[in-house]
């Protein structure tokens, strides 16, 4: 019998799926990662970032729905660079892509340990997240349609946790807290510096985007799933700001459990309340670590797929799941949430690839615009102001990351502290040569990734024969 080697994706997904997959990956931003930012700009530099961000993601993701619909494929970014300048630039924006979704899962999977922690003492915050972690690997193996509605069910059920966490604060919200850090408040370099924790708000939206293939009707699917996304998220991101900063809670140390500990602070620990909130805010955590281990699948089989990464990366199991691409970037993962006490250098790794590859993905846009000005676009956006805003204020939210933290943070690793810089040249550097030593002979024309199912599945048939 012939092995499955099937490697094209199902269309099995509707608007209210990617709207699910979308929000699901970003949700967990609402409950843990952003808090870091209070330290570096007090609230008020925060608020001021998170509006900066808020305007960048929305004029990013109209821009993006451009490219998406243009180009459904799971590849994403990859495929719309290479489209635009070549395949080493795709290679390198499928990297930086590959980056945002390889440690977000694990930052995600420390707070999530975090969150069983305060509920459960008892239990070690780093067993829990690792045995969490694998347990998701395990549930995406199933199909993405199996996922994608476990992924849907937590999305809106970590939705109704921040209902009851605004419900249960805005009473309590104290002006007078909001404006109690004005000592932390450092001018444009604080605002600058909160930038790459506000990202986390927002960050992995796009990643709905690697399910492109998988939507019944891209042309139509998934501009409905992005809009939809960024409006929820903008209404969150206020409310979430506005109560916890009113409970205090962007006084002290920051942790990884901010909503109910800024509840705590007024109910007490014991409360029903701070609980409940730490209960829904796993399904929280829950949504987007299952959303994002998709995407870093998803990215995975479509770098494979190309040509850029080996082979059987891109194989599909009989469920139609890149098993492979699950597992290896997973063991990554797993490795670095076992080895780290506080997710905010995952958080800051993370985030440097996403900036990168909203950059290049921006930059696509314009020169496909000039290069191919007669490509179907079933979506476009109102350009160049739409995109021209976005890509200018994603160079300014790159230089925020590198300069204010990828220099300045080291990520733990076994009891050994590696500066960020150092992995992100590691990564891109090993890549690079990879890509030109053997990479770069086994790329696939585009047009080829593009056969039918019906095709391959032909020729599957013959072969055997």
């Amino acid at each position: 019998m012939a092995n499955n080697t099937n490697n094209h994706l199902h269309k099995e997904l509707k608007p209210i799926h990617l709207w699910g997959i979308a929000v699901g990956m970003v949700i967990s931003g609402q409950y843990f990662g952003w808090n870091y930012g209070f330290e570096q700009g007090g609230t008020i530099g925060l608020a001021i970032a998170a509006i900066i961000v808020t305007v960048f993601y929305t004029t990013f993701i109209f821009s993006y729905s451009e490219l998406s619909t243009s180009i459904p494929h799971a590849g994403g970014p990859s495929a719309y660079a290479r489209k635009a300048m070549g395949p080493y630039m795709g290679f390198m924006t499928g990297l930086a892509c590959l980056l945002e979704f390889v440690f977000a899962p694990p930052a995600i999977a420390v707070a999530t340990g975090a969150y069983i922690n305060f509920l459960f003492p008892s239990i070690n915050a780093v067993y829990a997240t690792v045995a969490v972690f694998l347990f998701f690997i395990f549930i995406n193996l199933i199909g993405v349609k199996g996922a994608a509605i476990i992924e849907l069910v937590a999305t809106v059920l970590a939705l109704i946790g921040l209902g009851v966490y605004y419900v249960a604060g805005l009473p309590h919200v104290n002006g007078s807290a909001i404006f109690s850090n004005m000592s932390a408040f450092k001018g444009w370099t604080g605002i600058f510096a909160s930038i790459p924790f506000a990202i986390w708000f927002f960050l992995a939206i796009e990643g709905g985007a690697m399910a492109a293939e998988e939507v019944r009707n891209p042309k139509k699917d998934i501009p409905k799933g992005f809009i939809s996304g960024i409006l929820t998220l903008a209404v969150a991101t206020v409310l979430t700001l506005l109560v916890t900063a009113g409970l205090g809670g962007g006084e002290g140390k920051p942790a990884d459990y901010p909503l109910p500990q800024a509840l705590a602070s007024v109910y007490g620990e014991e409360h029903i309340l701070p609980k409940t909130v730490a209960i829904i805010g796993l399904f929280g955590l829950i949504a987007s670590l299952h959303g994002i281990i998709i995407g870093y699948s998803r990215q995975t089989f479509a770098l494979a797929r190309a040509g850029y990464l080996p082979g059987f990366l891109a194989s599909l199991s009989k469920r139609g799941v890149p098993h492979w691409g699950l597992i290896v970037p997973g063991i990554i993962g797993v490795a670095s949430a076992g080895s780290a006490s506080f997710a905010n250098a995952l958080i800051i790794l993370s985030v440097f690839g996403a900036i990168t590859m909203y950059c290049l993905s921006l930059i696509s846009l314009f020169i496909l615009r000039k290069k191919e000005p007669h490509m179907e676009r079933p979506f476009k956006v109102s350009y160049p102001v739409v995109p021209g805003i976005a890509l200018f204020l994603g160079i300014v939210s790159f230089f925020c990351v590198l300069k204010y933290s990828v220099l300045t943070t080291n990520l733990p690793f076994f009891g050994i502290e590696i500066p960020l810089i150092a992995i992100i040249l590691f990564v891109f550097g090993l890549g690079s040569a990879y890509y030109f030593l053997i990479g770069s002979k086994k790329i696939r024309p585009i047009s080829e990734e593009f056969v039918s199912i019906e095709d391959i599945a032909s020729s599957q048939k013959n072969a055997s024969l």
